[in-house]
């Protein structure tokens, strides 16, 4: 297989553990440089309270200046559904563009309803500022990334792949953590099986990097494998399962999930890039669909 970018430069990547949410953000450098991208960085919330902070992302922000680091990219894998992001916060401390997959605009239809958000919820992915299609490729300084669309757990999830680091968003866990839900509307689990091949066809080298981690068994949080590792031994998809196997398996699973804790605050700020919703006076505000989820 052949892919846009060389990926034999390997990356600093400096992991951020948000326990409140199991997520896991990411700064990823320039071995020799001084540009960096963020990837899936977290907005705190007291959903209780109704309470916003961004302690989450002023670590991320302190780290960058501390290192005197350019920010050029505010990446998001997908439309999260367990945490909010903080991309415009971190963008107008630091500036970057904020990019996200092109299916966005599915993932803003699906749930611009389920949030009844009317005409004046532009479902373009305007709110954005770049849309990557599969394939497509960026800089972050004289570092090239590009994007591997990898849908099934939303239709918008992207793998993003820079140098020999590979961001995998929900698409897989560590192996002992198998792999995400397919049963959100969009999601899929043929489809999620497909989008795990691609990533399993990288080098057996790649590093990975998760967005989630959950400390399967009671083992300390761990956010970084590689592909052979996720091969041999992911227990949803390691080891040759097949995709009926998976499909099976996946679906019976789903059915007996509940829902994240912050689907809603979540769905809607994330479809907005992390912008919070306001109501008709200009107060922040969010909204609880009844049985819609």
């Amino acid at each position: 297989m052949t892919y846009p970018v060389h990926m034999t430069t390997s990356p600093h990547v400096s992991a951020f553990f948000d326990e409140a949410t199991n997520t896991i953000s990411y700064i990823v450098s320039e071995p020799d440089g001084d540009h960096c991208a963020i990837i899936d960085s977290v907005m705190d919330i007291d959903y209780a309270a109704g309470r916003i902070t961004f302690d989450s992302a002023d670590a991320l922000i302190a780290e960058i200046e501390r290192r005197s680091l350019t920010l050029d990219w505010i990446i998001e894998t997908h439309v999260h559904a367990d945490h909010l992001s903080a991309a415009p916060y971190i963008q107008e401390k630091l500036g970057g563009k904020i990019g996200v997959g092109d299916k966005i605009t599915v993932v803003q239809d699906a749930f611009g309803k389920v949030f009844n958000e009317g005409t004046d919820f532009q479902r373009d992915g305007s709110q954005f500022d770049a849309l990557f299609k599969d394939g497509d490729t960026y800089q972050i300084g004289g570092m090239q990334g590009f994007a591997i669309a990898t849908p099934g757990h939303t239709p918008a999830c992207m793998v993003h792949v820079i140098g020999d680091a590979c961001f995998v968003g929900d698409t897989l866990f560590m192996p002992d953590g198998g792999s995400a839900r397919a049963d959100f509307p969009g999601g899929d689990a043929g489809v999620l099986y497909d989008s795990i091949q691609k990533v399993l066809a990288l080098p057996d080298e790649m590093r990975l990097f998760m967005c989630h981690d959950y400390g399967p068994n009671g083992r300390d949080i761990k956010w970084e494998t590689t592909v052979a590792e996720e091969k041999a031994h992911n227990i949803h998809v390691g080891g040759g399962k097949s995709r009926e196997e998976f499909i099976k398996f996946r679906n019976e699973r789903d059915a007996t999930l509940d829902m994240p804790k912050l689907i809603i605050p979540s769905l809607q700020v994330n479809m907005r890039a992390g912008e919070l919703p306001v109501d008709k006076d200009g107060n922040e505000m969010l909204k609880v669909p009844l049985n819609q989820l």
